[in-house]
């Protein structure tokens, strides 16, 4: 059983999701992912999580959730250069350690690197996300992303955040008169799936009361859907989670709830030196 007991955090099952995705990326669908920008993320993101862990004060390294947000940001960041790509982690991992409110990191390490990379260069772009998006594929994804939904038992934010989105996808095509098949084929989407599934759902980011990540989920769908069909900026999503993560403290405020420990999904909190938790 104690062999068992680490496949508890169900980041374990996160890091198999997005790994296996990004070998077949990379192997079959050709997302043009540079491996010298892969190795930067990836080796930078456990640096400075080792150092932040050291300079926090915490008992231990742990390297899971760097890890994950470096398999998101190889995903879905574009760029030439090596330097943005260590750039997107420093700014990533950084952000989980420095920007904090009551015991919580206030923003999606990959969600804030990504966004800052794009204000701050011209030279990084997202991911458009497809990948040749075809049904079987796009339900593909989503299951695995349910999967590690299920296991960390905060599925609300993405259920609300998907359920809210296509709504209005499906709205705007039936008021413009457009055939479904248009909204279905923009919620194929690989970037899309990516940021419901593993960058909203984040727990660590997310309300801390099921009715409060389902409310979440969906003014995160609203402001997305906004900002990509009423002032037709790309990356809606993207931008929108940024914008909507300082409600997250108000929501808390507002609803109670349990305050999610990785290890130990089903645990009330504990104290954690220092109040930070990684």
């Amino acid at each position: 059983m104690k062999l068992l007991s680490p496949l508890r955090d169900p980041r374990y099952f996160q890091v198999a999701v997005l790994t296996s995705l990004l070998a077949v990326g990379i192997g079959i669908l050709n997302f043009g992912i540079h491996w010298q920008n892969a190795a930067t993320i990836m080796l930078t993101a456990q640096f400075v999580q080792y150092i932040g862990t050291r300079l926090a004060g915490l008992p231990r390294f742990d390297p899971l959730s760097a890890l994950i947000t470096s398999l998101s940001l190889t995903l879905l960041l574009r760029t030439e250069f090596a330097s943005l790509a260590a750039t997107a982690a420093v700014i990533a991992i950084g952000s989980k350690f420095l920007i904090r409110f009551r015991n919580k990191h206030v923003f999606n390490p990959a969600n804030v690197a990504l966004v800052s990379l794009m204000l701050l260069s011209d030279r990084a772009w997202v991911s458009s996300g497809q990948w040749g998006s075809a049904a079987i594929g796009a339900f593909a994804l989503a299951c695995l992303g349910f999967l590690v939904l299920t296991r960390a038992k905060r599925a609300e934010t993405t259920i609300a955040f998907v359920w809210a989105f296509g709504t209005l996808l499906v709205g705007r095509a039936v008021w413009l008169g457009d055939p479904l098949s248009i909204p279905l084929h923009q919620l194929q989407n690989g970037a899309l799936l990516i940021f419901a599934f593993f960058m909203i759902s984040d727990p660590k980011t997310t309300p801390d009361a099921p009715f409060g990540r389902a409310l979440f989920g969906a003014v995160v769908a609203a402001v997305a859907f906004t900002i990509q069909f009423i002032f037709y900026q790309p990356n809606g999503p993207i931008l929108a989670l940024i914008l909507c993560a300082p409600l997250v403290p108000l929501i808390d405020t507002l609803l109670h709830g349990s305050h999610y420990q990785w290890d130990k999904p089903g645990a009330r909190p504990s104290a954690s030196l220092k109040g930070v938790h990684s």
